[in-house]
């Protein structure tokens, strides 16, 4: 029986990564209002007005800035962003910072016209009439692949912020048009 119950320890022990890994990834966009080196957060004020306190971890990656190995990777006062982050209670913790302003990341806006299987790509009609592939990454994809499924209809006007990376538009972040 001490065996059985040691043995179901180190198994419990051992599955807890696991189920930390689960933390569901949710993303907000806004301006960088405060920078906070001693305490490793940014705020960031969304369009709606409210406040976010994001804690920067050493697995936080920054998209869109380049040039910068400090804390915050070039993320500044004033910058546009969008933030994929887990929350435990109150504690938001940034996973990934996209900077989405005019120097950051690279922007397409335009009208869906197909969504891949499981959510992974998009393909984004322009308004001169070229159809643009983008491949969802990371964060992006669990987020977006569920929003675009469910909320956002084949026609739904959307702005796609994205890298190249070895001929593929990857697709960091995206945001449906206000209608």
């Amino acid at each position: 029986m001490i065996k059985f119950a040691g043995s179901l320890l180190v198994l419990l022990f051992l599955s807890l990564p696991v189920i930390a890994a689960d933390d569901v990834v949710s993303a907000v966009s806004g301006t960088v209002k405060k920078v906070d080196a001693a305490t490793k957060t940014i705020v960031v004020k969304t369009a709606e007005g409210a406040e976010h306190t994001f804690h920067f971890v050493g697995r936080t990656t920054v998209h869109g800035v380049e040039g910068t190995k400090d804390l915050f990777h070039g993320v500044k006062e004033g910058s546009e962003v969008a933030v994929h982050y887990t929350a435990k209670g109150s504690e938001e913790t940034a996973e990934e910072v996209d900077n989405i302003g005019k120097d950051g990341l690279k922007a397409t806006e335009g009208t869906v016209s197909k969504i891949g299987s499981g959510g992974k790509t998009i393909v984004v009609k322009t308004a001169d009439g070229t159809e643009e592939t983008y491949h969802f990454a990371g964060h992006a994809a669990s987020k977006a692949g569920k929003e675009i499924a469910e909320g956002s209809q084949k026609s739904a006007k959307v702005t796609v912020y994205y890298t190249e990376k070895a001929g593929q538009k990857v697709a960091h972040f995206f945001k449906k048009a206000a209608e």
